[in-house]
């Protein structure tokens, strides 16, 4: 054999043994995996001092949020957990709630269609704080001090990446609308750059002041002879009951917010079970409706009425049938989705009902794109009369309307991809996390001295019930928000944890990554970095006052040959084209067969994995 066909063969080799631009990432023990490469540490730190999943998966919660990971303190945490010893699948619901004055009225009076994108009356109550102590006190081993200790040490200072600087960079405009903000955020204030610099130690007094003063409740609960448990719940109390709730407050009031003493005070974190649905022999598990993650599980029921794998992996066929069927439960979404803990009632019983998916299957044109797809009536299939039938005409004739094929707008494209962060972690006794937190993203207000940046998330409420009869705001209601950790069990057996950043294009990039897995055989890695589509053919859940729809627009990668390409340009559709089509996915695979772990993590962002 001569030397150039030697080197061939080695190329090959090589080139078969590594298929993705990141590796596997492999582990028995445990393994953590979340936005930031420190925040993956933490997480490490944790399992290392003994800990179990939901005290590593806590830590890089708190790590991500003191980082501003597209998040921070005052956001929404949501989370699937497995717990191994009873079998059961919890939900967690630490979402905010629209505080007292936040009315559809309030609103129109100010102009708006919707709760504003950014500034004190875009926030909800904060959850992340209240969900990060009920997890770790109803699941977790260790004390709040152990858990928080990374993050403040990060609050203490650490040195920023580009991502995150650069972010307050652009961002300073409106930063220096805010007091507390613009003393954080720019700390060269005067200067031409007024954000730190990748690399510069950031340091956060404010909020390492407010973190200590929950460990200290902590710390004082358990020498007046509190239990690990009872401990916790102090510092939750100190939190939205305490000192801190009423600097939050005062903080707030006075750039403008809502948000009251008694909002806090009244808030609780809400266990509950998911949903989920079967797909060949395997059961998908999703938040409920609050949430848009029942659209997942929705898009399974239809598209197990055709033969994916036949039409081949990306094809046009293939292709166009998953766009057709998430602009069909999209639909569903943007009408019927809301805070089950609310009135009305949500027909989530029709809505996953798999002889509804048919009905909806059968409305498939199988050779051009359907502009006008508007909601179905899952009613009939709960025995029931939808009594929102003339608010369907009126959507319907807006359907109808917005089928014109409008310029694409960059903005509207942005606010699809807003985004958030991920956390899997897993350990060797069988504790599965799927977290999924977001909110108080750059820009952000902070409130007063507490160094917390107050959630945005009202923004995706609705004033007029005609769009949505169910998330209009109100107070103590929670907005439909699009967060959506997951988890699949196969048998008796976890399966796979995944979650991912990015918005409106969470579920369909979380649908695909499962596909890829179950229909087309890649491995975790090769799912999580495989091209995707995305539909812009929804209404956006944040952004401004542009929402509607953009029906034919679709995103495919750059990488889509040109065959494919005009076959789905005969189908009606405008294209446009990334080399980035998801937001970074996060996932872990269970290998029962060799008792180990498999971690998969995009091949862009920051995203990091570390297992052991």
């Amino acid at each position: 054999m001569n030397k150039i066909a030697l080197l061939f063969l080695l190329f090959a080799f090589v080139a078969n043994a590594q298929q993705t631009q990141k590796p596997i990432l492999h582990g028995k023990n445990w393994m953590a995996i979340t936005g930031k490469p420190l925040a993956a540490t933490a997480g490490a730190m944790v399992f290392q001092k003994g800990g179990n999943a939901v005290d590593a998966s806590c830590a890089m919660l708190a790590a991500t949020c003191t980082m501003w990971d597209v998040l921070s303190w005052g956001g929404e945490t949501q989370a699937i957990i497995y717990n191994p010893k009873t079998k059961k699948i919890i939900g967690i619901n630490a979402l905010g709630v629209a505080p007292t004055g936040a009315t559809p009225e309030f609103f129109k009076e100010k102009g708006m269609n919707y709760p504003p994108q950014y500034g004190p009356l875009a926030a909800t109550t904060p959850g992340t704080p209240g969900g990060l102590m009920y997890i770790l006190a109803e699941y977790g081993t260790m004390s709040l001090k152990d858990v928080l200790a990374p993050a403040m040490q990060l609050a203490d200072g650490y040195p920023i990446e580009a991502q995150t600087a650069n972010a307050m960079e652009r961002g300073k405009a409106q930063i220096k609308e805010w007091p507390y903000s613009k003393e954080v955020f720019l700390p060269h204030a005067g200067e031409k750059r007024e954000a730190p610099v990748a690399g510069e130690i950031f340091r956060q007094a404010d909020l390492l002041a407010t973190l200590q003063k929950l460990v200290d409740a902590e710390q004082q609960a358990l020498k007046k002879g509190k239990n690990r448990k009872e401990a916790i719940y102090a510092a939750y109390d100190r939190f939205y009951k305490g000192d801190i709730a009423k600097e939050f407050v005062r903080g707030s009031k006075e750039q403008g917010g809502l948000i009251t003493e008694q909002d806090l005070a009244s808030w609780k974190v809400i266990e509950e079970e998911p949903l989920h649905v079967n797909y060949k022999g395997i059961e998908v598990y999703k938040l409920s409706q609050w949430t848009q993650g029942p659209m997942l599980l929705q898009s399974l029921n239809i598209l197990e009425n055709f033969d994916l794998k036949a039409m081949g992996f990306n094809s046009a066929k293939y292709i166009h049938t998953l766009y057709q069927t998430m602009n069909l439960t999209f639909a569903d979404r943007d009408f019927y989705y809301g805070d089950p803990y609310k009135a009305p009632e949500e027909p989530i019983k029709g809505l996953l009902s798999k002889e509804y998916a048919k009905e909806r299957a059968k409305t498939i044109n199988l050779e051009s794109n359907d502009a006008k797809t508007a909601p179905g009536d899952p009613y009939p299939f709960e025995g029931k009369i939808n009594p929102y039938q003339d608010y369907l005409k009126q959507w319907n004739q807006a359907a109808v309307e917005k089928s014109v094929l409008t310029p694409m707008d960059e903005e509207w494209l942005k606010n699809q991809f807003l985004g958030t962060t991920s956390i899997e972690a897993t350990d060797k006794d069988g504790w599965i996390v799927s977290m999924v937190p977001s909110g108080g993203w750059l820009p952000a207000t902070i409130a007063g001295k507490t160094g917390i940046g107050m959630s945005q998330r009202m923004q995706s409420f609705v004033t007029d019930p005609k769009l949505n009869p169910f998330n209009v705001v109100e107070p103590g209601k929670r907005p439909r928000v699009t967060l959506t950790p997951t988890l699949a069990m196969k048998g008796d057996k976890p399966f796979l944890a995944f979650g991912v950043q990015g918005g409106d294009t969470q579920d369909q990039n979380l649908l695909q990554f499962f596909l890829n897995i179950v229909e087309f055989d890649m491995n975790v890695q090769e799912a999580c970095e495989a091209p995707n589509i995305n539909t812009d053919q929804l209404y956006l859940s944040l952004g401004g006052e542009d929402r509607k729809p953009k029906p034919g627009s679709i995103l495919l990668h750059d990488s889509t040959p040109a065959y494919v390409r005009s076959e789905l340009q005969k189908m009606g559709y405008r294209m446009r084209f990334n080399e980035r089509t998801s937001g970074p996915i996060n996932a872990i695979f269970f290998d029962w067969k060799h008792g180990s772990f498999w971690g998969g993590s995009s091949n862009h962002g920051e995203d990091y994995g570390i297992g052991w």
